[in-house]
């Protein structure tokens, strides 16, 4: 069982930047596919970015390659992303979310919304 909790979230303009952060708690343990999926008004979620728990490959949407970056701290059991030159079209409820393999999404948080506007 692993708990998840995310912060970071927030109003921010155009161009600007924003970190989301996702702590985890629990049996960490199992934890080995990290990742970031965001949900906009009428749309279905969609993965964003994933990395392995080792670092040894991440992964990124079309959609966000080169604005976004992932990352993570294991020993804060942390995972992080950056998302600069943002968009109104990145408006959307964000969500971390953990898995015991490649692509699985065991475990989530609870969200956290993200709004880019002037």
């Amino acid at each position: 069982q692993v708990q998840l909790l995310e912060s970071g979230g927030g109003l921010v303009q155009p161009g600007g930047s924003l970190r989301l952060s996702c702590a985890a708690s629990g049996f960490t343990q199992s934890v080995y596919y990290m990742s970031w999926h965001r949900q906009a008004p009428g749309k279905e979620r969609e993965l964003v970015a994933s990395i392995t728990r080792a670092g040894g490959r991440t992964d990124y949407a079309d959609s966000v390659k080169v604005r976004f970056t992932i990352s993570r701290d294991n020993g804060k059991k942390s995972w992080y992303l950056q998302m600069n030159s943002l968009k109104p079209e990145d408006t959307a409820v964000y969500y971390c979310s953990a898995g015991t393999r490649w692509r699985s999404n065991d475990y989530w948080g609870q969200g956290t919304q993200v709004t880019v506007s002037s």
